[in-house]
Parts: C-alpha cells; structure tokens; sequence
C-alpha cells in the first residue's frame, strides 16, 4: 500500500463520505470528499488524487457521465459505486471507463482491498517480457508505458483507462497466445473470475472500439470460440536508454 495516495471520494451522502474518509485515513490514506460533479472537478485540479470513488447516482451529471469526460483526456483510477439491483448500471460504468465497481451496500474493508489492488496496478512498473520497455509497437499502433497512452498509426493519442491500459498490455506481454476470462482477470486485477463477471468481456469490446476494429471480424483482438482471446500479429519492443 501506498500511504500517502490520495483518495477523492465523490458521493452526495454525507454520512457515507464520512465513514469513508474515516475509515480510509485509519488505513494510511488522505481523503478528499466531493458531493457532486462541479465540486469534483474543483479537486481534481487543487488534491490531485491518485484515485477516486465514484457514485453512480449524483444529483445533476452523474457517475456515468462524470466517469465518460474524466476518461477523454486522463487515465487517473476510477472505482464506480453502483446499486446492487442494476447490474446493468455496473455494465455501463465499465464501458465508461471505471477501473473497477462495487455494489452497495458493501463493507469498508472490501472498498479497501479494491482500492489497494487498483493502486498497486496502476502504479506498478512494466513487468514480463516488456520490463526494460518504453514502447510497444504493434499493428501500426503503439502503447506509451511512460505516458501510459495509446497512439494510432497518425501519431493521435487515444487515452485509455487503467483497466484498458493493463489489459492491453497483458495482450502485448503475451502476443499469439489464447488467454482466457480466467487468466485475463487474474492478470489484470489479481483476483479470479466470477461466473458472471463479464468486466472483461466489456473491456474488450472498449479496446477494439480504439483500435477501430470492426467487431464482426476483428484483426487485432480476436476472439477464440470456447478458448478466450488473442492479440494477433507481431509485437516490437522499443528499450529503455
């Protein structure tokens, strides 16, 4: 764990902000809390957290939407609160963009774990076969690692969430390989798959939307029947100096 992260809590229940805040500081971490999106955005620029908690259900621009323009021009770790009775609510906040979800009503201690398993991906160096790596190149495309952005084969930069940045370079790590819902979750987030987790399953669908793929038959990310998916092609490293 990281204790001097900083963690931006945005949810117009007071009294959860503050069971929050209390409990997350107990466990070395600064606080910030946010009530709606005009408040957010004035921490984001003068906190500078490493992450936030976000509500779903705000008054005035909600969680969905805040998550979607947070997501066009920075890729800061963003954990979606949701109501357990809409599971398509979760759904929607991973194709915002949301590194992970939790459903109220949820422990503290769980928020925690989730907090630090996003944390440490996030912050975690290039790791496997691309350790000593600033870019990967492939397909016409390139991941930055440093920057931690994609470019398209113009040289534009495409933005991605944590989730899309650690999926696509567990792909890149592991180029022609099949790697299953199993193996991709466990890769990416450190836990294993629920059976009905479809986090990355939607996170795919993201990228491809990206990389411009056409879903129907995609060239980059395809997908195989029974077994899982492939990153297709041919993956150059390009070394640190």
């Amino acid at each position: 764990m990281e204790p001097t992260s900083t963690i931006l809590i945005v949810d117009d229940d007071r009294d959860i902000r503050t069971l929050l805040a209390d409990y997350l500081e107990s466990n070395g971490y600064r606080t910030h809390g946010a009530a709606d999106g005009t408040a957010m955005w004035k921490l984001l620029d003068e906190t500078k957290p490493d992450l936030i908690v976000l509500d779903l259900n705000l008054p005035g621009e909600d969680g969905l939407t805040l998550c979607r323009k947070l997501r066009a021009h920075s890729n800061l770790p963003v954990i979606m609160l949701t109501a357990r009775s809409e599971p398509l609510d979760r759904i929607l906040g991973l194709e915002m963009g949301a590194d992970d979800y939790l459903p109220k009503p949820f422990e503290p201690r769980e928020l925690l774990a989730r907090i630090r398993s996003v944390l440490r991906r996030s912050n975690a160096m290039p790791s496997g076969g691309v350790d000593k790596a600033t870019q990967i190149r492939f397909s016409g495309w390139t991941l930055d690692l440093t920057a931690r952005h994609l470019l398209n084969p113009d040289g534009v930069v495409i933005m991605l969430s944590g989730a899309e940045f650690r999926l696509l370079k567990v792909f890149l790590e592991h180029p022609n390989r099949v790697l299953n819902r199993d193996q991709l979750l466990n890769l990416t987030q450190g836990r294993d798959a629920d059976p009905f987790d479809r986090s990355i399953d939607i996170q795919i669908s993201r990228l491809r939307q990206k990389l411009g793929e056409d879903a129907r038959v995609p060239q980059i990310i395809k997908t195989v029947r029974n077994g899982g998916y492939v990153l297709a092609g041919t993956v150059a490293v390009e070394p640190r100096t």
